[in-house]
């Protein structure tokens, strides 16, 4: 892995503003200091303001009229947690509405002609229930062309709440809330907060904003920062069984985007996403237990699955020097996004992972900084329906089509990955002296919390530190536990799943790339190193 150093400057505070592209007075005012997402402007979400008064003006008259409105829904987290926070504030508020989440399996992503005629033809056989007039889609919606179109024959209004890429053609509604700087449970929030400011669910829009890996930064690092704190006194049953079952002691960006977000997934990918809504909305302890315990059962089957697909798949890859992955079989089509996440990890190119069926198949991308892969997969000009972002896209596609679409997808691609975009770098902010790691660089640090994706963690380097001690730690051995000397000051430092290859007994002499903690232990706190890499000198 090449290290890559991001200053040579030595005042700290500016060299990692700077390195996170946080310029201006009043973007770093707004880093330090988030503000709370309900004093953040319309424009600074990136949301038009005028369609935005369209869509209220349309909710306020469904409200009048008594008109039943239908949540429609996405079976991921940031789907669930938009759906959840949508449907408690409006029907809070009075609003005539139901939560809907889509099978996977039976209906696949996205509101389609199907679903209208469903929903429709739902109510219209109960005598007790009011018929549609209103469907509200979040985190979906922005090229369901042919299903809008239909609704509006039958005389249903539909409101896109998306954040999806935009498509190529015009939607037959004019009531659309998009944008792409936040995600769906994020816009969620934000429409909420136009009926009141006493609204729920910024816990949620905290967790949709994490596991859809929308950048910490701007406006989203306020919807976290904030949401994370909402979350530490949650009222939400449901969450705090989740919390409990995860044996979770804090929660933060880490715990929500590997514990907590995947039990919420867990369910949409094998089961059906509607207990993971449930979880999410309930009063009732017992079936907030009972609920808990599913998600964490079906996440454990999920990793189970996931490595099954992944150990057919991985015997497939063939890595070329500058060619996008693409693997198919007959796997399990809930499961494809995580695989190609794995095969995309391990070998650092963009992948896509096919499941195939006989004569329409779903495939999962998943794409390296850099490479744009739903603009890539769409200039193929061959698949019947689809959406993403730049890092991760899903789409289908004729089954006689996918040799076709492979061929052309590694042509388009080829020239876009170049040996630069394809070279793993490490990034590190700056040069460390171990005379500047003391408490007044750990509570700076504090500030830049929470990191994660596009605010990455501080991450410093030194040069010529002495190895003083070392020993493998853990029940497997596969973790090190050093002392370091550098400056006549001794660190401990912690090396996770460390590389064999780079360290030995003999090693003494060693640069040393790492991140700090504060490690309290018995009511003394400590600063420790994390080590994300060494090179010996």
């Amino acid at each position: 892995m090449k290290w890559q150093i991001l200053s040579e400057s030595k005042d700290i505070t500016k060299t990692l503003l700077d390195n996170r592209g946080i310029k201006s007075k009043k973007e770093k005012e707004d880093f330090l200091k988030p503000r709370n997402p309900l004093d953040i402007s319309l424009e600074e979400f990136g949301i038009n303001k005028n369609k935005l008064k369209e869509v209220v003006k349309r909710l306020k008259e469904a409200k009048k009229k008594n008109e039943r409105i239908v949540i429609f829904g996405d079976y991921d987290c940031d789907g669930i947690c938009a759906t959840a926070i949508l449907w408690e504030n409006l029907y809070s508020l009075g609003f005539d509405c139901l939560p809907y989440i889509p099978n996977r399996f039976s209906e696949g992503y996205g509101i389609k002609v199907e679903s209208i005629n469903k929903l429709k033809e739902k109510y219209e056989e109960d005598k007790k229930s009011s018929p549609i007039k209103l469907i509200i889609t979040v985190d979906n919606g922005i090229v369901a062309y042919d299903a809008i179109s239909k609704a509006k024959d039958l005389g249903i209004d539909v409101i896109v709440c998306d954040h999806h890429t935009l498509g190529d053609k015009k939607l037959t509604t004019k009531f659309i809330l998009h944008s792409t700087k936040i995600c769906g449970s994020a816009l969620a929030y934000v429409l909420s907060s136009q009926f009141s400011k006493k609204i729920k669910g910024l816990e949620l829009a905290a967790i949709g904003t994490i596991s859809d890996q929308m950048q910490l930064i701007g406006v989203n690092r306020s919807i976290v920062k904030w949401g994370l704190e909402e979350l530490s006194k949650t009222g939400r049953i449901g969450l705090k069984a989740l919390i409990n079952e995860s044996k979770l002691t804090k929660v933060g960006v880490y715990e929500i985007g590997y514990i907590l977000a995947p039990r919420i997934n867990a369910m949409g990918r094998l089961a059906n996403a509607l207990d993971s809504l449930r979880l999410l909305c309930t009063k009732d302890s017992k079936k907030a237990f009972d609920l808990a315990k599913i998600l964490g059962e079906t996440n454990v089957q999920r990793q189970k699955i996931v490595d099954e697909v992944l150990n057919k798949a991985l015997k497939q890859v063939k890595v070329e020097s500058n060619e996008i992955i693409v693997i198919s079989g007959d796997y399990n089509e809930g499961v494809i996004g995580l695989a190609s996440g794995k095969v995309t990890e391990k070998y650092y190119r963009p992948s896509v992972v096919f499941s195939i069926n006989k004569e329409i198949s779903k495939a999962s991308a998943r794409s390296i900084y850099g490479f744009n892969i739903i603009e890539v997969i769409k200039s193929t000009k061959l698949i019947l329906e689809g959406g993403g972002h730049p890092m991760a896209a899903g789409f289908s596609i004729k089954t006689e089509k996918i040799e076709e679409f492979t061929k052309k997808l590694i042509k388009i691609s080829k020239p876009l990955l170049t040996d630069g975009i394809l070279s793993k770098k490490l990034k590190i902010d700056m040069s460390l002296d171990f005379r500047q790691i003391d408490q007044k660089l750990i509570d700076l640090l504090k500030k830049f919390e929470p990191t994660g994706y596009g605010n990455f963690q501080p991450v410093f380097m030194t040069k010529k530190a002495e190895i003083i001690e070392s020993k493998s730690i853990g029940s497997d051995g596969k973790h090190l536990k050093l002392k370091i000397r550098q400056s006549k000051i001794t660190l401990d430092a912690v090396w996770f799943n460390y590389d064999l290859s780079k360290i030995n007994q003999k090693t003494k002499l060693i640069d040393i790339a790492y991140t700090t903690e504060e490690n309290t232990w018995n009511n003394r706190s400590l600063i420790q190193l994390k080590i994300k890499d060494i090179n010996i000198t």
